[in-house]
């Protein structure tokens, strides 16, 4: 698509920060108006229009030089409206979460146990969450007590936060890692490296796959623009 405005700036609303493009208010899809909770993301998402299409009226652009724009639309026109169909999708992977299945490989199973069980730990201590571990890719039952926990946890986040896990839990595998990241426990590339814990070792042994190191470059752009997100949001 080109480029159709000149000037890209903030517009503070008592409900939130907008942005107006020449005059005009930025809309998501629905019609309502775009609008964010802090200044400093509102901020950010003008700087993202006033550089699309070269910055420039009739330049090219595409949805891709929008990337807080378009999660901040999600939390606001798919989430903010109705988040229980967000959390109940959420709250699931607490049934499988990666922090939980231990490879057959002790030296990797050590590995594993040092690395991630500080987290499950910190979910238990910190949510009341206690979640059980196992050896292997067979599903293991979780407490219904602990799921529940976790449940109302992912309950209590604010559309931002939530749009945030939506890309987190499903690109780790894991609620638990994703809560830590968003609720400011571990940093979100330190989330990224906690993840591929399995893929990194095994590279020590087969040397780098070039597709699997493509996907994870790209999760890892993805979870740095969801780390700026949130430090925005904040």
């Amino acid at each position: 698509m080109k480029r159709f405005w000149d000037e890209a700036r903030l517009d503070p609303q008592p409900e939130g920060f907008g942005i107006l493009l020449d005059g005009k208010p930025l809309r998501i899809p629905g019609g309502g108006p775009l609008l964010m909770p802090s200044p400093r993301l509102a901020a950010a998402v003008a700087a993202e229009w006033a550089a699309a299409g070269g910055g420039a009226r009739g330049g090219e652009m595409s949805m891709a030089e929008l990337p807080l724009t378009r999660l901040a639309g999600t939390a606001q026109e798919r989430i903010a409206a109705d988040p229980a169909p967000m959390v109940e999708g959420l709250a699931k992977y607490a049934e499988t979460d990666l922090l939980c299945y231990r490879a057959a490989d002790e030296k990797l199973a050590a590995w594993q146990a040092a690395e991630w069980q500080p987290l499950l730990d910190w979910a238990a201590l910190q949510h009341d969450a206690p979640l059980r571990v196992t050896t292997g890719i067979m599903p293991v039952p979780q407490d219904p007590l602990a799921l529940a926990a976790l449940r109302r946890v992912v309950a209590t986040l604010s559309p931002t936060e939530l749009v945030a896990m939506g890309v987190l839990v499903p690109a780790f595998g894991s609620l638990v890692l994703a809560l830590a990241v968003v609720q400011g426990h571990i940093a979100a590339a330190e989330g990224h490296r906690l993840a591929i814990l399995d893929e990194t070792y095994q590279e020590e042994f087969w040397g780098l796959d070039a597709e699997a190191a493509t996907r994870r470059q790209r999760i890892a752009e993805d979870v740095a623009v969801i780390a700026r997100l949130l430090e925005l949001a904040a």
